[in-house]
């Protein structure tokens, strides 16, 4: 089965085209390497109501991606209001992801505690947020790939692996 992402750019400034963005094509570029496809690309404003609105309709309907992984706007800033977009487009949170990836992020810098990212299931996808910087976004999906297409299958109905109750 072939991974089928969404990566969505968080950042105020790339959307208005004061800097360009490179945390979304070095993220496309690191799951387009391990074997996904990317198959949708935005770059949208820290505006929680409208990246609420985009995550729905992306994960809604037949064409719906496996997986949305969203770069920017997981801080502690005044505009930083990607998880908070993310709850309310969810049905279900998955806190372990999270969880793990600050986990995996202090072995790296301090900064971490203070990423707020979340992930969570919307219909049959999942969708996890990663940080803004470049490394950490490229971090974030090397900690998540893993699980990515156990998550897709299980998310799907398939069985669990190891048999029943497992």
């Amino acid at each position: 089965m072939s991974l089928r992402v969404a990566v969505i750019t968080v950042s105020d400034r790339s959307a208005r085209g004061e800097r360009p963005d490179a945390s979304g094509p070095a993220l496309a570029g690191a799951v387009e390497a391990g074997g996904g496809e990317v198959v949708r690309r935005e770059l949208i404003a820290d505006d929680p109501e409208a990246l609420t609105e985009l995550l729905t309709e992306i994960c809604t309907g037949p064409g719906a991606p496996d997986l949305v992984l969203t770069t920017g706007g997981t801080g502690i800033g005044p505009r930083d209001r990607t998880p908070e977009a993310t709850a309310a487009a969810c049905e279900r949170l998955v806190p372990g992801i999270a969880e793990t990836l600050r986990a995996r992020s202090l072995a790296v810098t301090p900064h971490a505690m203070l990423s707020r990212g979340v992930a969570g299931v919307r219909g049959a996808t999942l969708i996890v947020n990663l940080p803004g910087s470049t490394g950490g976004a490229r971090d974030g999906w090397d900690v998540v790939a893993p699980i990515a297409a156990h998550a897709a299958s299980q998310l799907r109905g398939g069985d669990h692996p190891g048999g029943e109750g497992a």
